[in-house]
């Protein structure tokens, strides 16, 4: 069982199931959005409950996505693809122990011009055009 919240704990959630190796988006929704690129791991809807769902507030940034944020404090938590069976949670909503570790950058060809992706040792999704970035 892992366990998070918002910043202001208006929005707990827990995820009944271990946590797959995250990604790092770094398209330019993602960096808007977040601050800086996005860190979320995948698992399924049906695993994660969430306590304080009416503070949850989703702005629909695609036909295909929305994205969910704390409506009393501003902390972005879920990205949701709408016709799947998982949903993102962001990495920094996650109380720690995690138990996992960054599994891959996306969208590196769309990363901001203020910060260089260090030799990690992650893998990184080959480079795209910008307009191929998700929503």
């Amino acid at each position: 069982m892992h366990k998070g919240s918002c910043l202001c704990g208006a929005v707990r959630f827990e995820v009944a199931s271990e946590l797959p190796g995250p990604d790092a988006c770094h398209c330019s929704q993602c960096r808007k959005s977040s601050g800086h690129y996005f860190s979320s791991t995948d698992v399924p809807k049906a695993a994660v409950t969430v306590e304080g769902e009416d503070r949850v507030t989703w702005y629909q940034s695609s036909e295909k996505v929305r994205r969910g944020f704390c409506g009393a404090c501003g902390s972005p938590l879920f990205w949701d693809p709408i016709f799947r069976d998982w949903i993102g949670i962001s990495m920094g909503a996650f109380e720690a122990p995690t138990n996992t570790r960054l599994a891959k950058h996306i969208f590196t060809a769309d990363k901001g011009d203020y910060y260089d992706i260090g030799e990690d040792g992650v893998p990184r999704d080959p480079p795209r055009p910008v307009a191929s970035a998700p929503s």
